[in-house]
């Protein structure tokens, strides 16, 4: 029997959508900034395997002599981006849906056999839950990237008046790595999540525009038979479909 399972709140798909535009906006803009020294590269000595980024690549995209607007659009950009990551921390806090977020002592080694699982490697099906234990990782290091963001974006911005944060993380060059770094994780991020999203299927995207998906459910037991992310019927509030 197929039937109509709540799977998203509101409150989580707004943050989501608010946090995915905004984010990629400051990517954009950032790399409006790094354009005026762009010294990271790949490789060792005097090889380089790979510059970011390739004076075409600035060309293409029309992104020199931008260092001022992009500063101004990264730091309004930062607030919307902050605002909406404590708003969402806080949410997941008072309506308890940490729950099913936070790892657990079982999230790292379940993430294995997600991992051999999507890799088709494990024929077993997943436990069926809400958010698995790769899922719990994944999302909790993301709001933890946020704050990093956060913290090294003010360390490199305002190096004299907040001298107390560039020095606890080590300094301003080793602040602007790690900011870098946690862009570069955001990329790997989108990739990893799209391509997941794409691989699960339109059920499973449009419960994260509608906050519904639709699952077969047994008659008798009341028990989820398919959807690997959705939650048991009886802890679901269900809707005949």
């Amino acid at each position: 029997m197929k039937q109509l399972i709540e799977k998203h709140p509101l409150a989580i798909r707004w943050f989501h959508w608010v946090n995915f535009p905004v984010l990629s906006l400051m990517i954009w803009s950032g790399i409006w900034i790094y354009w005026a020294n762009d010294v990271y590269r790949l490789g060792w000595g005097d090889t380089t395997l790979f510059k970011f980024f390739p004076k075409s690549f600035y060309e293409a995209f029309h992104v020199e002599y931008k260092l001022a607007k992009g500063m101004a659009w990264h730091f309004v950009l930062m607030w919307v981006f902050f605002l909406n990551g404590l708003l969402y921390v806080l949410y997941t806090i008072f309506s308890g849906e940490w729950r099913y977020l936070l790892p657990n002592r079982h999230s790292f080694k379940e993430a294995i056999q997600v991992m051999l699982h999507d890799l088709g490697l494990r024929k077993e099906p997943l436990p069926v839950r809400k958010f698995n234990g790769a899922q719990q990782i994944a999302y909790t290091s993301v709001v933890l990237m946020g704050l990093g963001s956060v913290l090294s974006g003010l360390a490199i911005y305002k190096p004299t008046q907040l001298a107390w944060l560039t020095s606890l993380l080590g300094g301003y060059e080793f602040a602007r790595i790690i900011h870098f770094a946690l862009t570069i994780g955001y990329v790997l991020f989108f990739i990893v999540h799209i391509a997941q999203v794409v691989r699960a299927g339109w059920n499973n995207f449009r419960a994260m525009v509608a906050g519904f998906e639709i699952v077969e459910v047994d008659p008798a037991s009341h028990q989820v038979q398919a959807g690997p992310t959705a939650l048991p019927a009886a802890d679901a509030s269900l809707s005949s479909k």
